[in-house]
């Protein structure tokens, strides 16, 4: 729409980029497809932004919205609850795994990581351990762009306009094998040695002042990077010697993204807090929520116990009715089963553009993937920041949406092109995926 930049301020956009062009403007969506304004159709290979997981289109979802907008549109939570939320935050206790039992919702993923931050704090401090504040996260990982939030991310390109930002934020390095540091040969042994590397930062700041260790399922910036074995089984045996409380950010990584409710499901480790958003709801409707075990809970269930924390839509009374008729979907059409049935397809069908010369690396799990991009695949060599620019914003990203397809091409870390389609996607989409990145990335070779 022509008049697209006169007010409204897009997030994370190069504003400037389009003074002399029209903003993509999408209008309608169905299935695990998107419209825009002039009609155009596009795959929607990135799910929104990992959010659509039920697919587009749901009017199921629509209907239960108004049905609750009609009923109760608002009532905070604070000292009150709604039937909605209620519910929900039954069925959430139910899927997640082990103890985690206490959820509190807030509006989105950033909040979310807030809320858990500040859990850990204020529980170390009323278990009389006050000097327990900092956080362990990895590199180029993101965490949300709150300041709270901002200071656990560990990408440097969107925290410099920011800073100072909030002490304590401590990094270790991530498990992208494809660029492993050390042990480029042995997954499990370079997935000891990432571990290890979170017990020698707890070591060098000092236990007694280290509150928790925030790690996603698979790393999202980077390209996405899957655990190596038995990565997570170490990481919950170091915070345990510690006593430092391990964070599933799963803002991602859960609601069937990996093939299962929850990635700490997936990858078999029991968390002390899940943070979530995104998929509950299919981004039908603002949600997300920090899933806590009990023991986190005792030291606010005093007589004059209280979180003192909380955001005015957390479990928005729409929200919850959207997300319970959301996990309705998910039940009936064993969204969960359909992906753990069709990751390896994704998985292969994607592994086919390993021939092109452009192709250094496919990673992921479930329907999360990152395809890494190189100039010299015997050498691994990447782009230097010139001839990223060129490659992603300059052709890559425009490129991809013109031929039908929307994804991600991100060089936060190296350069990569990342898909996460809807949870309804086959066959057929996996094709589509595949044939439009080959003829597209050939192009980019052609351009080097």
């Amino acid at each position: 729409m022509a008049n697209a930049t006169d007010h409204l301020w897009m997030h994370f956009t190069r504003m400037a980029s389009y003074s002399a062009g029209e903003v993509p403007t999408i209008v309608r969506g169905e299935g695990a497809y998107v419209w825009d304004s002039q009609g155009r159709r596009y795959l929607d290979g990135l799910a929104g932004l990992f959010v659509v997981n039920a697919g587009h289109g749901r009017s199921e979802l629509a209907e239960a919205a108004a049905k609750q907008a009609a009923e109760l549109a608002y009532f905070p939570l604070w000292s009150y609850a709604h039937p909605t939320a209620v519910e929900l935050a039954e069925k959430v206790a139910a899927l997640a795994p082990g103890d985690l039992n206490r959820v509190f919702f807030t509006t989105g993923g950033s909040e979310a990581v807030e809320a858990a931050w500040k859990l850990a704090r204020a529980y170390y401090k009323r278990t009389g351990r006050p000097n327990k504040y900092k956080v362990v996260s990895r590199y180029i990982a993101y965490h949300g762009t709150s300041m709270g939030a901002l200071s656990i991310t560990g990408l440097p390109g969107i925290k410099t306009d920011f800073e100072p930002l909030v002490p304590g934020g401590i990094k270790v390095p991530n498990t992208n094998f494809y660029r492993a540091p050390e042990h480029g040969d042995d997954p499990e042994a370079f997935g000891r040695w990432a571990a290890e590397e979170i017990g020698r930062a707890i070591e060098r700041e000092g236990p007694d002042t280290v509150a928790a260790v925030f790690l996603e399922p698979v790393q999202n910036s980077g390209g996405c990077f899957p655990p190596p074995p038995g990565y997570f089984q170490r990481v919950r045996e170091i915070c345990d010697a510690y006593d430092v409380l391990l964070v599933s950010d799963e803002v991602i990584c859960s609601w069937g993204r990996l093939g299962e409710y929850f990635g700490a499901t997936r990858y078999g480790y029991q968390p002390d807090i899940i943070t979530t958003a995104k998929g509950i709801t299919s981004g039908y409707a603002p949600l997300g929520a920090m899933i806590a075990s009990e023991r986190l809970m005792e030291p606010f269930l005093t007589e004059t116990g209280m979180f003192a924390h909380g955001v005015t839509f957390g479990g928005h009374p729409v929200s919850c009715a959207v997300a319970l008729a959301n996990l309705e979907v998910f039940a009936r059409e064993d969204l969960i089963g359909h992906v753990r049935a069709n990751e390896d397809a994704f998985r292969s069908t994607l592994e086919k553009l390993t021939d092109l010369p452009i192709v250094g690396d496919v990673r992921g799990d479930g329907y999360f993937y990152g395809i890494e991009l190189v100039k010299d695949k015997a050498t691994r060599a990447t782009f230097d920041e010139a001839e990223s620019e060129r490659l992603l914003r300059g052709f890559l990203s425009t490129a991809l949406f013109q031929a039908g397809l929307y994804c991600r091409a991100d060089d936060r870390g190296d350069p990569v092109v990342q898909l996460a389609p809807p949870l309804i996607a086959g066959q057929e989409q996996f094709d589509e995926i595949e044939q439009i990145l080959r003829t597209v990335l050939t192009e980019a070779w052609s351009r080097l």
